[in-house]
C-alpha cells in the first residue's frame, strides 16, 4: 500500500496524553480487558456523524458497549444471500457470540443521511437515484419510512419525523434476523430506540405501547 502516511501529528500529541493519563490511571483494567475479553452488555447502534458520541452520553468507559456505526443508523431486513454485510454480521457477532441484552438504536437531529433520504425520495437530489451512490441505495431502506410521514406538510417537521423513522424502521428489520427474534422471544434480548437532539441534548426513548417518542 503506497498510499498510506504517518499520522497527523495532532492526532499522535493526544494519543500520548491519553497513554499518560487515562491508560496510566486505569492500567489493571485494560489488562482485564485484554486478558478476559469484552462483555459488553449492549449494542450501540448510532449513526456515522461526528457529532454523535454515544459513550459520552452514557459516560460508558471502554469495554461496556459493542459500538456499530453507519449512515443514518440504518438496520437492513435478515438477507442471507452469501454477500458482505457489514451491519448484519455486527449484529450476529453481538447476539450470538457477545450474547449482549439490549440492543440500543440511536438516531439524532440534523442527520444528514436522512436529509439525503428526504431529498432523493421528493426528487431533489438526483444524485442519490444513481445506482453507482452507495449512499443512494444504503438509503432506499428508509424508503418506506418516507412514505410514513411524506404527507407532513412542515418541511422541518416531516425530516424530523423521518430521523425517528430511521429508528423505527431498523427495530422493525431487527426482528426478521431469526436470532435476534428467538432471543427477544425468550427474554434474553431487548430492543430500544432512542432520538437524540444534538443541539439540545435530550434524549427522547420509544415507547412501543403509546407508538411515540418521549423525553426521557
Amino acid at each position: 500500500m503506497q498510499h498510506a502516511k504517518p499520522l497527523p501529528s495532532y492526532l499522535v500529541q493526544r494519543f500520548h496524553g491519553w497513554r499518560a493519563t487515562t491508560f496510566s490511571e486505569n492500567k489493571a483494567w485494560y489488562k482485564r480487558l485484554a486478558e478476559e475479553g469484552q462483555r459488553p452488555r449492549a449494542m450501540i447502534i448510532s449513526c456515522c456523524d461526528s457529532r454523535v458520541h454515544v459513550t459520552a452520553i452514557f459516560g460508558a468507559d471502554q469495554g461496556e458497549f459493542f459500538i456499530h456505526r453507519n449512515i443514518a443508523n440504518l438496520v437492513p431486513p435478515y438477507e442471507p444471500d452469501g454477500q458482505q454485510h457489514g451491519t448484519s454480521a455486527a449484529i450476529e457477532y453481538a447476539v450470538t457470540a457477545l450474547k449482549v441484552a439490549h440492543i440500543v438504536i440511536v438516531g439524532h437531529s440534523s442527520c444528514g443521511g436522512v436529509r439525503g433520504c428526504h431529498d432523493m425520495c421528493s426528487g431533489h437530489a438526483p444524485e442519490l437515484e444513481e445506482k453507482s451512490s452507495f449512499v443512494g441505495r444504503w438509503m432506499d431502506l428508509l424508503r418506506p419510512g418516507y412514505e410514513r410521514v411524506k404527507d407532513i406538510a412542515d418541511e422541518d417537521e416531516r425530516v424530523r419525523a423521518l430521523e425517528k423513522q430511521a429508528i423505527l424502521i431498523s427495530m422493525e428489520n431487527l426482528m426478521t434476523f431469526p436470532f435476534v427474534k428467538d432471543a427477544v422471544e425468550a427474554n434474553k434480548l431487548s430492543l430500544h430506540g432512542l432520538w437524540n437532539d444534538i443541539g439540545d441534548g435530550e434524549l427522547e426513548q420509544y415507547l412501543p405501547g403509546e407508538g411515540v417518542f418521549q423525553t426521557i
